[in-house]
Formats: C-alpha cells, structure tokens, sequence
C-alpha cells in the first residue's frame, strides 16, 4: 500500500472509525430483512438502561479488539473463544455463524467446524464487518493487513469470497485513516482484487464516483441501481463494494444522509451501514457524527477506549 508515510492520523480518525460502525450498525438494525425480523430488532433494540443496542457487528468488532490488544497480535484460538463467549442470540448473529460459535464454545477447535455447515466455508460480510479493526491496529504497518485478514476471518468465515471482501474493507480504511481520495482507493483495491465479481463492481463504483453530477444537482442516488448492480445482501459480493461505495459517495455529506440512503436499500442494511460507517468515520473523524446517537449507543466507554489504546500502539 503505498501511502504518505509523513501524514499524521488522529486519534479522532481511530474514534470515528470505531463510533461509525458501530453507529451503522445500530442505527440500520431496524431495517434488516423483512416484516419479522424488523420486528423483533424493534423489540430488543434498547438495553434495559434505554441504551441502543448494537448487533454482532459490532460485538466481534470489540471482541477482536480486545483480543488482538491482549494478545499483542492474532491469536486464532484465543479470538475464536472470545467470539463464542460473546454470542448471545439477541445480537442477531446469522445461522451458519451460530452454530460455528455455538461448537467452539461446547469445545470443539475452530479449524473443525468453520466449513462445517458450508464445505468451502462461509462467503458471507461476517468477517469483513469486523475487519477495519484490523486496519486500526495494523495501521503503522498497513502490509500485513492482508495476512491478518486472512488468519481473522477463516474463523468463521474461510471462503475466498468472504476474505477478499473482509479485505476490500480493510484497505478501504485503511486508505480513508489516511485522507485518501477515492481514485487513490481505487487503484490500491483493484491491484488487490483477485475475484471478478470484485472487479466488476468496483468498476461500476469508480464509473459512479467518477460522475458526480447528483451531487451538484442535489439529486438523489437511484438506490434501487445501486442494488441492482451492487448488491444488498448478506453475501460478501453482494454488500462489501456496494458499502465502499456508499461511503465515498456520501464522504463530504453528512452521516446520517449516508445511513438514511442505506435505509432505502433496504437488505442487509446495518452490516452496510458498519462496513461504510467505519470507513466514513475514518475520514472525516469523531467530530463528523451525531454526538447526540452516540450519546444514546451502549458501550461508549469500551469502544472509545479501545480506539484510544489501538491508537497508541502506533503513537
């Protein structure tokens, strides 16, 4: 990755990055799926101190940092157990990956079942939900994001899929951490991008980018375009471009514009919204979101500190 190594990151990038996904995923959690499971998030999507209440997104976000400050790097048995311990239903983990963590909590070594509910393992966002971590502590030495990925995601998630798009996600915020444009992150993601279907969309998000007329117009994205040609699903193609896009797209507008967009496109909507709301905090910096939803979101205390101590490893 080449980047200038005489650009200061702040810390109010570490914060915003943490704090915007989990904003994201928040925010968007009421909009997942269809009339059921909307239905059942608005009925636990408060804690009983009125707090909101965040998803798995966000909870293996804290679990891997915290593994990965305690451990002073990857430790894969320790960060699959850390996953299981944190599993509780409520947080809406997916199928595959429950009965994944649920089997390794029971004793049974990750290598073992990460592909045992899909024999090339799962292809799904769940690992690049997670990975800005990865680009936050690795963010002095941004070459090993790529192995790092890779030993974080096959965990639960091993398809070449479901790690190339953990990928895409890391080196997005890592480029956003740095104050990068948009063609700086387009030439970095499309030298790492192996899988066609890669390819293909981030050409369409260049394309889009590239012509910014709805900006200046004041018109509106065409959401159903966006999902058409990007994708809204819970599959790693389907949302992990359709997420970088967004979040360049609305990266000089406000955040919640941005979370509202991903509202319209309905689908997988707060892994989106984390995936884009970590690389726009990265960006743009804590002083860019709503300060009154982060007063209302649970676990301030936790997610700012580890911001703070991913950013000292660095300093």
């Amino acid at each position: 990755m080449h980047i200038d190594s005489t650009y200061h990151i702040p810390i109010s990038s570490f914060k915003g990055c943490f704090f915007g996904l989990a904003l994201g995923d928040a925010l968007c959690a009421d909009y997942e799926g269809g009339i059921l499971e909307r239905g059942l998030w608005k009925l636990i999507s408060r804690t009983r101190e009125g707090r909101r209440r965040y998803t798995d997104d966000t909870q293996m976000s804290l679990d891997l940092a915290s593994s990965l400050l305690e451990r002073g790097g990857i430790d894969q048995d320790h960060l699959a157990m850390r996953f299981a311990t944190s599993y509780r239903w409520s947080r809406g983990y997916g199928t595959g990956a429950a009965k994944i963590l649920k089997r390794i909590r029971g004793g049974a070594p990750w290598q073992e079942v990460n592909c045992s509910i899909y024999p090339q393992g799962s292809y799904g966002n769940g690992a690049a939900m997670r990975s800005p971590i990865v680009a936050l502590y690795y963010h002095h030495d941004p070459e090993q994001i790529n192995t790092a990925v890779e030993r974080v995601s096959e965990i639960t998630h091993a398809h070449p899929l479901a790690i190339e798009g953990a990928k895409l996600i890391s080196h997005s915020v890592s480029i956003a951490l740095n104050k990068l444009g948009f063609e700086e992150l387009y030439q970095e993601l499309l030298l790492l991008s192996k899988l066609e279907i890669y390819q293909k969309r981030l050409a369409i998000a260049k394309e889009w980018i590239d012509n910014k007329e709805w900006i200046d117009n004041k018109e509106e994205i065409d959401s159903k375009r966006v999902v058409k040609e990007l994708g809204n699903g819970i599959a790693a193609a389907d949302s992990c471009v359709t997420a970088i896009y967004i979040a360049y797209a609305f990266i000089d507008l406000p955040f919640m514009d941005m979370l509202k967009f991903i509202q319209k496109c309905s689908g997988d909507t707060d892994t989106i919204a984390a995936m884009a709301g970590a690389i726009w905090g990265a960006y743009n910096g804590i002083e860019g979101l709503p300060q009154e939803e982060i007063a209302q979101l649970e676990s301030t205390k936790e997610i700012e500190q580890y911001a703070v101590e991913l950013y000292g490893l660095g300093v």
